[in-house]
């Protein structure tokens, strides 16, 4: 008890935080998986088009009004005022934002869910009357999640700048339990209505959990609004091209619902399907050390020691490389299995398990693009540069949305995956190319990083032949056609690949294993010193 009270008071350095969000995100995904597999299991996929493409309006409110801010302009203003020990105005900042914002919040929910039918016939123009008319419904009871997690986001903020990180990531896994708990309770009986109860109750918990650790740290509300104050100004500079970009992206997210609705029924629901299981990996292993590393990144550049912020850079990338290489390879190799075992059961049948497995694979290209376009996007919010990240975005978006009309004729819903990793690769060189021309003393780690580059290289060649190995042996022995013989044939391809990967880069002295393995040691050791 004492060690997680340490956990929740104390600061979180890099290695420690990345820990902590690797393993809570890891079991937050699993739990999103988990999600997953019920709401496939009890609603038809055609009924599920209505329930994600409602979810598309609330998103649209969330990520540009708050999760931009948070991330891109929040955080380094709070975090340069706590650095300075100007705690009092840091306060009256954080109050004055979160007033602003949720201000802000209410009133486009309230006009959203006014024009809710106008909106819901240009978004998702080939539904069917009765289809239209239980989206916009379920798009206004949604519309109150966005006022419930802009005020959980805003405290996320507060308790990321303090670098306390146990409670913030711990609030995702309540989410997901509070969904699969009311799909399961109320699924059978009211359909997407019980999905979206626990949407709207998980949010708030989300909200909630985060309140006392927030108010040990000093914060108290008050309803303040100073438009007028210099760090309020500044956060709103930040955050405007933060929330265009993010605005660009969840505009082709809008339009790649509106192109799956006019294909087969389901289609909307198996991209969001796929996209979700191939977030975990992006979330886990990618947003989790991005997260982690940001606040440091903040304090070199606040220091002036641009050396570090590189050096920090540098590591992220290693990392998170090192990690996302071999998970994209693996879900490419297994991604069949994967989403059987996740998704293969109920009204979730065979034609849709392949349509999903198949984008899940052209998503799958893209991982480590994803993974490290959370970290580099971060670098620059850190050096107070937002409008970079923005046109990077809007410029493989714009491509993400062309490509999405020219491939989907040609190969389906599947086309809208290839289109998406495209651009996702295209945003990756445009950030890093502009980033290094920003931080000169990142050139000067290249050197390294290539060399790692290829130790992962063929330490993937090897992985990959063990893995395909691994899976057609089993497959030959096992019964395919039972949920225990894919697992099998699945767990172990990932066991020994993942085996064969790790062993492959400790002989190749992989920089990421070797301080790895020093942690485990060190903690063994004062584990052992404890007894």
């Amino acid at each position: 008890m004492s060690k997680i009270n340490e956990l929740i008071q104390n600061k979180n350095n890099v290695k420690s935080a990345s820990i902590i969000l690797i393993l809570t995100l890891l079991i937050s995904n699993v739990l999103g998986l988990i999600r997953d597999h019920y709401i496939a299991q009890k609603i038809p996929t055609g009924l599920l088009d209505t329930y994600y493409a409602a979810f598309r309006i609330p998103d649209l409110i969330f990520n540009i009004l708050i999760l931009g801010a948070i991330a891109a302009a929040f955080i380094p203003v709070f975090t340069n005022y706590i650095v300075g020990k100007k705690e009092k105005e840091a306060w009256h900042i954080a109050n004055s934002f979160l007033n602003i914002s949720i201000i802000g919040v209410i009133i486009l929910a309230i006009i959203l869910a006014i024009f809710m039918p106008e909106i819901m016939k240009l978004f998702v123009p080939s539904f069917s009357a009765e289809n239209l008319h239980l989206t916009i419904k379920l798009a206004r009871i949604m519309l109150l999640s966005p006022i419930f997690f802009g005020i959980s986001y805003i405290l996320s903020g507060v308790l990321n700048s303090f670098k306390r990180f146990l409670v913030y990531s711990i609030a995702p896994l309540i989410y997901n339990l509070s969904i699969i708990v009311f799909t399961l309770l109320l699924a059978d009986k009211y359909s997407v209505y019980g999905i979206v109860i626990g949407v709207i109750v998980g949010a708030f918990l989300h909200m909630a959990v985060q309140i006392p650790i927030a108010v040990k740290l000093g914060f108290r509300y008050r309803f303040i609004l100073d438009w007028k104050n210099e760090g309020i100004k500044k956060i709103y500079r930040l955050m405007l091209p933060r929330a265009i970009g993010l605005g660009a992206n969840q505009v082709m997210l809008l339009v790649y619902t509106s192109i799956a609705s006019t294909l087969s029924a389901g289609s909307i629901a198996i991209y969001n399907l796929a996209d979700n299981i191939q977030t975990m990996p992006v979330v886990v292993f990618g947003t989790s050390f991005a997260t982690a590393i940001f606040p440091s990144l903040s304090e070199s550049i606040s220091e002036g020691n641009n050396n570090k912020f590189a050096e920090y850079v540098e590591r992220g990338i290693r990392a998170i490389l090192y990690l996302l290489i071999p998970s994209g390879i693996g879900i490419i190799l297994l991604r069949a299995q994967i989403v059987r075992l996740i998704l293969g059961s109920g009204f979730f049948g065979w034609e849709q398990t392949v349509n999903t497995a198949n984008i899940l694979g052209y998503l799958a290209i893209s991982l480590f693009a994803q993974g490290l376009i959370s970290l580099l996007a971060r670098s620059f919010y850190a050096v107070h540069n937002t409008k970079t990240p923005m046109y990077s975005s809007i410029i493989s978006i714009i491509v993400s949305i062309i490509l999405g009309y020219i491939l989907t004729p040609l190969f389906g819903v599947v086309g809208l995956g290839l289109s998406f990793s495209i651009g996702s690769i295209i945003n990756l060189i445009l950030l890093y190319v502009l980033l290094r021309k920003k931080v000169s003393p990142i050139k000067s780690e290249e050197k390294k990083l290539g060399v790692f580059i290829l130790k992962l290289i063929l330490s993937s060649l090897i992985m990959i032949v063990i893995i395909q190995g691994v899976k057609y042996f089993i497959g030959s022995v096992v019964d395919m056609e039972r949920f225990w013989g894919v697992l099998t044939q699945t767990s172990l391809s990932i066991i020994l690949g993942a085996g064969a990967y790790i062993l492959t880069s400790y002989l190749l002295k992989c920089e990421e294993i070797q301080e790895i393995i020093t942690l485990l040691k060190k903690r063994f050791i004062v584990s052992n010193k404890n007894i």
